[in-house]
């Protein structure tokens, strides 16, 4: 006897994805549409490519999907998505907020307009994103895994630090004390919120590092290979799903053992 297939973890839910349009951002949307969600992607630099993917999302995974460019540094640009997706769909069951920039540099050497930017797009983008997301979520039924689920993108550089990155890193770090907060404050909504920690992933925001760089990280990993956007992604739909309908305000690291 042939075994059914396993239901879709996501069927009948609305997800945001921020930074949609690459790497993790890019894996995750196409994991949630693969699992039966409806997906709203976001992307700031070139929105033509933003609705080309929304609409080649939907065509291979027979999904509704919605395209929303808008820059993570603007608040009310992020107020303004949120509220696309409860116009378009009437809820949202999902915020992944995995947008992000490096603005690598030692730190005598960084400016106060990258400071700015990094701290705009990797802080206060998914603080307003939060706020914004949860007060949706909360009109929905609550359901085996509440009401609601975010997951932030945070980065084993949030706590172990790394030198040239000391911005980025202190980005991150704040990333885990929102998250934790949010946790705490959103719990008795029945909306939970966790993060997920990478550690050095194949993505366009490592394809810069010379090889000896990438040498020594990989020497850091007790897996031996660098992760994939799809090693990451996968951790993000089980922290969406009902599978962990009891896990909130945690930082889940998906580094292969580099942070043993």
């Amino acid at each position: 006897m042939v075994p059914s297939p396993p239901a879709p973890l996501l069927a009948g839910r609305v997800a945001l994805v921020t930074g949609a349009t690459r790497g993790i951002g890019r894996a995750t949307a196409e994991i949630l549409a693969a699992h039966g969600a409806r997906v709203a992607v976001n992307g700031r630099s070139d929105p033509a490519a933003v609705e080309a993917f929304a609409a080649d999302l939907a065509a291979r995974h027979g999904t509704e999907t919605l395209a929303i460019p808008a820059d993570m540094a603007d608040p009310k640009a992020v107020g303004a998505m949120v509220r696309a997706v409860g116009a378009r769909f009437g809820r949202l069951d999902v915020l992944v907020a995995n947008a992000g920039i490096l603005g690598d540099g030692r730190l005598g050497m960084l400016g106060a307009e990258t400071v700015d930017r990094v701290l705009a797009v990797n802080v206060a983008g998914p603080l307003h994103a939060i706020q914004t997301a949860a007060r949706l979520m909360r009109r929905n039924a609550p359901g085996p895994g509440g009401r609601g689920a975010i997951v932030a993108l945070g980065s084993i550089v949030g706590t172990r630090g790394n030198v040239g990155q000391a911005l980025y890193a202190a980005s991150k770090a704040a990333m885990v004390g929102l998250v934790l907060s949010a946790a705490k404050e959103l719990g008795p909504d029945g909306i939970r919120v966790n993060a997920v920690a990478p550690g050095f992933v194949e993505t366009a925001m490592t394809a810069h590092l010379d090889t000896a760089v990438r040498d020594r990280l990989l020497g850091g990993v007790a897996l031996g290979r660098p992760g994939t956007p799809e090693d990451v992604a996968r951790a993000v739909l089980f922290l969406v799903c009902d599978l962990s309908g009891y896990v909130s305000g945690q930082v889940l690291g998906v580094d292969g053992g580099m942070a043993l």
